[in-house]
């Protein structure tokens, strides 16, 4: 289709006469727009539009964007205003009104550059780290993006996978997390895995292996800090008290979870529990210090992870005995 013409709205032919004056004069001024800068009268037209035509105006764009295809992903597939605008206001009710999270030290989440947040899991839906995410972007100075480094199960499931990708997250292995952090992102993980969001709710708080240590040889390697990040509140979501493994099977779940109202009261049982959180973000711990060649020490990985692993088992102990109620805090 031809590019369209413009046609100029003052051009020479739709010129208007000048007003009547004074010899010389190219037309007398109205006293109401004397004194004012160009363009001033078309501010005032946009501060005359309602707020809810600027919102449809708005959505109608986004739309025709997302019709046409002119939006941009990078090569995980994150599709920044799908995330912006659609996924992350998604969480807006849970995290202001149901769990009502407070943060703490969210100045220890560098203002830029690749940056590897650790937390524990837990809530037997990975509720956490969408929160988490959350948080991150909304409360942030620079609202950076979480990265999350996710189960491969995820990114098999028929809707959610794709909608993972979209939101800017990858699968939990070594070559994603560098490729992550060399570019600058803040990556996230939990790298106890399906043993901590899985857990029985008698185990709560009490944290589970950190696998092998997968996510210190990726810090190692890029030289970016590790953010140690303890989550109080999200045990109590859905206090797992049984499993019934025949049905996980059937599945290909990790764990099909009972819970005091889930199955037996269908939909209603899959709210959460209000509970109170609480996100403590802690201070780095520096990797660009280390020797070339430090992500190949076993014995320096299994340090530094357990380093990291009692920073976070020692922060939730900390924010459990401050903490009053489970539902008011």
């Amino acid at each position: 289709m031809p590019d369209a013409r413009v046609i100029p709205l003052h051009g020479p032919e739709h010129s208007l006469p000048p007003v009547a004056g004074r010899p010389g004069d190219r037309g007398a001024e109205p006293a109401a727009h004397r004194g004012r800068a160009p363009g001033d009268e078309f501010a005032e037209l946009g501060e005359g539009i309602p707020d809810w035509e600027k919102q449809l105006a708005d959505l109608l764009a986004f739309l025709r964007r997302r019709i046409s295809g002119d939006y941009e992903v990078d090569e995980f597939g994150f599709d920044v205003e799908l995330n912006d605008n659609v996924l992350l206001p998604l969480l807006a009710p849970l995290y202001d009104k149901w769990f009502r999270v407070e943060t703490i030290g969210m100045h220890n989440v560098p203002a830029d550059g690749g940056a590897l947040l650790v937390a524990n899991h837990s809530g037997t839906i990975p509720l956490d780290a969408l929160i988490t995410g959350y948080a991150v972007h909304e409360h942030h100075p620079g609202h950076r993006h979480l990265r999350m480094l996710g189960a491969d199960l995820v990114f098999r499931l028929p809707v959610l996978g794709p909608l993972a990708r979209k939101a800017g997250h990858t699968l939990a292995c070594n070559p994603d997390a560098e490729r992550l952090l060399r570019s600058g992102e803040l990556a996230g993980v939990w790298p106890e895995g399906f043993k901590g969001i899985g857990k029985p709710y008698r185990d709560r708080y009490k944290l589970q292996r950190f696998g092998r240590g997968g996510f210190v040889s990726a810090a190692l390697r890029t030289g970016a800090p590790i953010i140690p990040c303890a989550i109080v509140g999200a045990e109590e979501i859905y206090p797992k008290i049984g499993d019934i493994k025949p049905l996980a099977r059937l599945f290909g779940f990790p764990y099909f979870p009972v819970t005091p109202l889930f199955p037996w009261f269908g939909l209603i049982g899959m709210v959460p529990l209000p509970s109170k959180w609480y996100i403590e973000f802690g201070e780095p711990i520096r990797t660009d210090t280390f020797e070339a060649g430090a992500a190949d020490d076993p014995m320096l990985v299994f340090n530094l992870t357990d380093q990291v692993r009692e920073t976070i088992q020692q922060t939730l102990y900390r924010l459990l005995t401050q903490r009053r109620n489970v539902f008011l805090g």
